[in-house]
């Protein structure tokens, strides 16, 4: 019995020495991440952050949004005590300084009525600003309901709404947007005008149809997801529970989807914006005393001659644009990157 139990106790030392050994040899040990789990949206944000350009972008627009709405009241009498006085003057203030190239008084000079161009400018962006928003959010609220209902119903309902995605895609945009503003305009500004409502008939026309065109991509983006998500097992146990079909699209599909919305929205943003400026600078877009981005390029276009170049005029409010574009772009390019599941950078 000694011997045996000897024996045995030997064998159980061996079998404990012999244990990490034999783990390491074997099976691997289970090794857990010390890191707390995250959701989606806190790795989209890790991801976003380390991308230098849209964390830029993003952090660009922050600033420049604030700053063009609160600038109407730099020129407030309360307020502009306290300002310099080049922060201080109205974009519709005309004076006897025409062409005045940039100074202390000035800091982006004049046009050619004297007008500030600083004060401009920021008004103009935000005009541009606000039709690109407007005509997104157009885009969004068509784009995302035509979409989930194609992909979701399938079959010739899905057909039916995608061939009609396929005429208006076989339309050319900007002809588009200057037949609306040329057979409506007169006839909306009549209603606005017996209906007392002040607004420009020509910019409500701008959103309509700039947002009007923009659509169509989001529509398809928005169909490609709910297609691939309509066939999932948890939609499936969803359907088998009883809920029914605009429970499941609501609730349970269209909120995976929100992350390709929110990157192409930002992304639909810098398209209108130059659809708009491109309008402007033709003449068919905002008209004055009124001033969007690309009427101001417009104007200073309109003043170089072989004599002297106010060079001012055009490269202050096209740098304004430019900064805007390249900083949405980068802001849409670093979501799309933060919300793709397939990048593994953390």
């Amino acid at each position: 019995m000694s011997e045996r139990g000897e024996t045995r106790e030997a064998r159980g030392e061996g079998t404990e020495s012999a244990g990490p050994a034999a783990l390491h040899a074997g099976a691997r040990p289970v090794t857990r991440d010390p890191r707390p789990a995250s959701s989606p949206a806190q790795r989209a944000w890790r991801r976003f952050r380390q991308n230098r350009l849209a964390l830029a972008g993003g952090l660009f627009l922050l600033a420049l949004a604030p700053l063009i709405l609160l600038w109407p009241l730099f020129e407030q009498p309360a307020v502009a005590p306290y300002l310099l006085k080049a922060m201080t003057w109205s974009p519709t203030t005309l004076s006897d300084a025409q062409f005045q190239p940039p100074d202390a008084g000035h800091w982006f000079g004049t046009d050619v009525h004297g007008r500030d161009l600083l004060s401009r400018v920021f008004y103009g962006a935000r005009i541009s600003l606000l039709i690109g928003a407007v005509g997104a959010a157009i885009s969004l609220l068509i784009g995302v309901f035509w979409g989930a209902m194609a992909g979701y119903a399938g079959g010739r309902m899905d057909s039916l709404f995608m061939r009609v995605v396929d005429v208006l895609y076989s339309l050319p945009n900007i002809i588009f947007v200057i037949v609306l503003i040329a057979t409506f305009e007169s006839r909306l500004n009549a209603w606005l005008a017996v209906h007392q409502v002040h607004l420009s008939a020509r910019l409500l026309l701008l959103f309509a149809g700039l947002g009007a065109i923009s659509w169509l991509t989001m529509a398809r983006i928005v169909r490609g997801q709910v297609l691939s998500l309509r066939g999932r097992p948890f939609v499936e146990a969803i359907r088998a529970l009883g809920a029914s079909h605009a429970r499941i699209l609501l609730r349970h599909i269209l909120p995976n989807v929100y992350g390709v919305v929110i990157t192409y929205l930002t992304l639909t943003v810098p398209s209108i914006l130059l659809y708009e400026s491109f309008l402007s600078y033709l003449g068919l877009g905002i008209q004055p005393p009124q001033a969007s981005l690309g009427s101001l390029i417009a104007e200073g276009a309109a003043q170089i001659n072989p004599i002297r170049v106010y060079w001012w005029m055009i490269v202050f409010p096209g740098l304004m644009l430019t900064s805007a574009l390249l900083a949405l772009n980068f802001l849409g390019d670093g979501l799309r990157d933060a919300w793709d599941p397939r990048s593994k950078s953390e």
